[in-house]
């Protein structure tokens, strides 16, 4: 009988570790207006520029650690300085349109104090430039 008590209670203590809440979802301090933007049809050899627009959502001052391509056909700008509650702020992404075809490219926006990044997205499409 005792066996079969502590076999119990050790599924039953089992089975509720199985079953402990996830960690609650962290909360980014800044809410960008768009996370994705698409340029369409691109010219070759011509550079295109998008900006994307955050609001500092939080009661306290917010830290842009930094702002990194996937690679280096694709340049991200992100403001040095922090962005006091409830200003904007804007994070300008470069595609250089050196290759002709399709491209999706991401920026990864590294926010202090917040473990996760936000992904921001560009994409669209080289096309020969027209002479």
């Amino acid at each position: 009988m005792k066996k079969l008590l502590l076999l119990a209670s050790l599924f039953i203590g089992v089975n509720a570790f199985s079953q402990a809440p996830a960690p609650a979802q962290e909360v980014t301090p800044i809410k960008f207006e768009e996370v994705k933007h698409s340029f369409g049809q691109v010219p070759q050899s011509i550079p295109v520029t998008t900006s994307f627009t955050f609001k500092n959502t939080s009661d306290k001052p917010v830290i842009i650690e930094n702002a990194t391509a996937e690679c280096g056909c694709t340049t991200p700008e992100y403001p040095k300085t922090p962005i006091l509650k409830g200003q904007t702020g804007v994070i300008k992404v470069t595609y250089n349109a050196a290759n002709q075809g399709k491209f999706t490219k991401n920026v990864h926006v590294k926010v202090a104090a917040v473990q996760q990044p936000v992904l921001l997205t560009i994409d669209g499409e080289v096309v020969p430039k027209k002479s």
